[in-house]
């Protein structure tokens, strides 16, 4: 057995002092990234990301995709008032839907301001505040292309590069906007809507703030969310003006006066993009003043400078599949509102029977709009719609060649957007079917007669005051 040795005992040997006392501190931030240059209080505004159409190499929109600093704190100041149910005035007001009024928003972004020992301009406390809207309730980095004069859609791809379509075409902005803020933004917009936006639900559009919106989800959309914005035009063209862009425009702005006049029903037929609801505002904007016009539409697009029109707007089911109120419900009950004249936005499907079944009751002077290829193409589209409803070719071609008097085609070209066909259908010998009769086309420029133009004259007869 071995003796026990105990072990010699530790001395603690004191610890040598640095010479320099913040060495510690010096070799620390050293090891630590340096922070990424934050914007200054006081720039807080949008300005970078309204470079809208064109500027596809500014980083400075790039940046702009992430909201300023002071934006999460304004958002907490608004959480906090109105947890504690402090409400000093309109500070904590929120609207309708739950989103921050603008009394509130300028009430968080002066307080924020404020803290940090800022003194705002009215016009920089109010850019703020629009800012602070948009990224609370609005369409965040997006709003500026929404708001920008002339855009038609805004558009997000897989790969966060946003396009905008309008006059001047499809253009990308040279904006990125990441997965998950697009994600996000998606989200927010749909729950605005009272829709769902998620893996089990990957795909859906509403309508929010006047604006379409659709977004499809992955891997539906492959590398990451898609999302697009179809904005309504703020500007109503009158058909005069819209004429003034159109090769050969007094002789088409006469055909389509002659239209409305004669309470002629028109189908106007072309691919998306190519101004279908624009031109029928602008022709329903030539009617009698002591019409009642209602519209009916899946998304209120067509606005006619007319003093009284009644807009009905479809409304899709929610999340539960309840609730849903289709086009096809809208028109029947428009029937019992005493229009003079019906109009009926973007036929898609079986509601075209309810449609033709209306125009067929008397009320002439009804427009309508509906996706074709060509004026020829038309025939076939609505055979192929009606079917949808359970109707027979045989039948769908009694009521189209009773109920439609002709059928305004457009397109988009160098030229612009423009009216290309109008044609009148008449039935196939031996009830075969339906065709176009050219009654104007567009050749080089010139609208010019064609054999359709005697049989839409006989058709109208009597109707033109």
């Amino acid at each position: 057995m071995r003796p026990f040795v105990p072990e010699p005992p530790v001395i603690a040997r004191p610890r040598r002092r640095l010479r320099h006392p913040d060495l510690i501190g010096r070799l620390r931030r050293a090891r630590e990234p340096e922070p990424a240059a934050q914007p200054r209080p006081d720039d807080g505004s949008l300005s970078a990301a309204c470079a809208v159409a064109g500027n596809v190499s500014s980083p400075a929109v790039d940046q702009a995709m992430t909201p300023p600093a002071w934006v999460d704190r304004a958002r907490s100041w608004l959480a906090g008032r109105q947890a504690r149910g402090d409400d000093d005035g309109e500070a904590a007001a929120v609207g309708t839907g739950g989103e921050p009024t603008e009394q509130a928003c300028r009430a968080a972004v002066e307080a924020v301001a404020e803290q940090d020992g800022l003194v705002l301009t009215a016009g920089g406390a109010a850019e703020r505040a629009r800012l602070l809207a948009d990224e609370l309730s609005g369409f965040g980095p997006l709003a500026p292309l929404v708001r920008a004069d002339g855009v038609t859609d805004v558009l997000v791809d897989g790969n966060g590069r946003v396009w905008t379509d309008g006059a001047d075409g499809l253009r990308q902005t040279g904006t990125i906007l990441p997965p998950e803020r697009a994600r996000q933004l998606a989200v927010r917009l749909l729950h605005r809507a009272g829709r769902r936006l998620d893996a089990a639900v990957p795909l859906a559009d509403a309508r929010v703030d006047g604006i379409r919106v659709h977004a499809v989800l992955p891997p539906l959309s492959g590398a990451g969310p898609l999302l697009s914005l179809r904005v309504p035009s703020r500007r109503r063209p009158s058909l005069a003006v819209l004429a003034e862009g159109w090769p050969d425009g007094e002789r088409w702005q006469a055909a389509v006066r002659h239209l409305v006049a004669a309470h002629a029903t028109v189908l106007v037929s072309g691919a998306t993009g190519t101004g279908k609801t624009t031109l029928l505002s602008a022709a329903l904007g030539e009617a009698d003043p002591a019409e009642r016009i209602i519209t009916v539409e899946d998304t209120l697009e067509a606005a006619p400078a007319h003093p009284h029109v009644v807009c009905l707007q479809a409304r899709s089911a929610n999340a539960e599949g309840a609730g849903e109120v289709g086009l096809a419900e809208l028109i029947r009950q428009a029937l019992r509102m005493r229009p003079d004249r019906l109009v009926v936005g973007e036929c898609r499907g079986a509601e075209v029977a309810e449609m033709l079944t209306a125009l067929n009751t008397g009320h002439q002077g009804a427009w309508g709009t509906l996706h074709a290829n060509s004026a020829d193409d038309v025939p076939a589209r609505l055979t192929a719609m009606g079917a949808l409803a359970g109707w027979s070719a045989e039948a769908l071609t009694a009521q189209v060649h009773a109920g439609v008097d002709a059928v305004l085609h457009l397109r988009r070209d160098a030229a612009g957007r423009h009216p290309v066909s109008l044609a009148v259908p008449v039935v196939e010998e031996h009830g075969a079917g339906l065709r176009m009769l050219p009654v104007l086309t567009d050749v080089d420029g010139r609208a010019v007669r064609g054999p359709g133009w005697d049989v839409l004259a006989a058709r109208l007869k009597g109707r033109a005051p």
